[in-house]
């Protein structure tokens, strides 16, 4: 009987932990500053206020991303081939907003076909240990708006 109550005490304990686990995962998270407002890949994804696909069909796509191979041609460059982060990197006074990568991405959410060639949106240059191509499409199609391709094509 005693073996029942502590393993009744020990699961729910578990449970929780399984699940805290994902929001304190070592390392930090893609994440920048713009205006004065951080945004940040979020690493549970029902807690993001923002949410964006990928597809690798660009008729699919409402946001078209360019990886470029040179720093100057991009829109929105992420170079960090330091050990160490740099200290107060991405901290405002602000919660950091959070963004999602979705893979069903709702019909109101901006769908991102990355590519290196073709028509673009945006251009992306990485080179990272902790951002991808995908983290740096998502923020800047995240601060920029969102379907700027698709607004346009409405007006």
């Amino acid at each position: 009987m005693l073996r029942f109550k502590i393993l009744a005490s020990v699961v729910p304990l578990a449970v929780a932990a399984v699940f805290a686990r994902a929001e304190f995962l070592p390392g930090p998270r893609p994440c920048i500053e713009v205006g004065g407002a951080a945004m940040q890949i979020a690493s549970i994804p029902w807690l993001a206020q923002l949410h964006v696909g990928f597809t690798d069909d660009p008729r699919l796509a409402t946001v078209r991303v360019q990886v470029t191979d040179s720093a100057e041609a991009a829109d929105f460059t992420v170079i960090d081939d330091v050990d160490d982060n740099e200290a107060g990197a991405c901290e405002s006074n602000a919660v950091p907003q959070l963004i999602a990568i979705s893979s069903a991405p709702s019909a109101t959410d901006p769908v991102i076909y990355l590519s290196h060639d073709g028509p673009f949106d945006y251009r992306v240059f990485v080179q990272s240990k902790t951002f991808s191509a995908r983290d740096a499409a998502a923020l800047i199609v995240s601060a920029r708006g969102g379907h700027r391709r698709l607004e346009a094509a409405m007006l």
